[in-house]
């Protein structure tokens, strides 16, 4: 025998589940303290600039490989490539990290205009590489394309580097 269920509550409109999903909660400061004691690498964060300094490090690194390695060895047209990749890989970074800390001293800050401090500092990065490697491209026909394409490739995976530190 199948019982009949009691009247059931009625079940929440779309509004209301929407509604109650928007809601938020406003953490005191105490209340952020103790979150960030209680899981302390959710809530780091990494300089822009160390990320930099890693793919400057890098580039000299490249560089020095190349140097070592390659041949004729010595200061040659291999050396100066990894250094010109390194370059256009780590020199729109430093810009965009200086757009976003432009951003970041504003005295109004909204989401709108850190999200357009985001799109155009991404522009001005995707602009000033293309920008770089037409005018290598054009300016020095003697570099070596492949050091300064393995050695812009090193740079940019950097940026994977730090998500293992964090």
């Amino acid at each position: 025998m199948i019982h009949k269920k009691e009247h059931l509550a009625p079940k929440p409109s779309w509004q209301e589940l929407d509604e109650e999903a928007d809601s938020f909660r406003t953490y005191s400061r105490e209340e952020m303290e103790v979150l960030k004691g209680t899981n302390r690498s959710a809530f780091s964060s990494m300089s822009p600039w160390a990320i930099i300094l890693l793919q400057v490090i890098m580039t000299l690194v490249m560089a020095v490989a190349w140097s070592t390695f390659a041949n004729p060895r010595g200061l040659s047209v291999y050396t100066y490539s990894a250094f010109v990749g390194g370059f256009i890989g780590f020199f729109p970074a430093a810009l965009f990290a200086l757009r976003m800390g432009l951003a970041n001293k504003q005295k109004n800050k909204s989401p709108g205009s850190l999200l357009a401090a985001v799109v155009s500092g991404e522009f001005l990065k995707i602009a000033v590489t293309i920008a770089l490697f037409v005018g290598v491209a054009l300016s020095y026909p003697d570099l070596q394309w492949i050091p300064l394409l393995i050695t812009y490739v090193v740079t940019l995976k950097c940026y994977w580097l730090a998500w293992f530190w964090r």
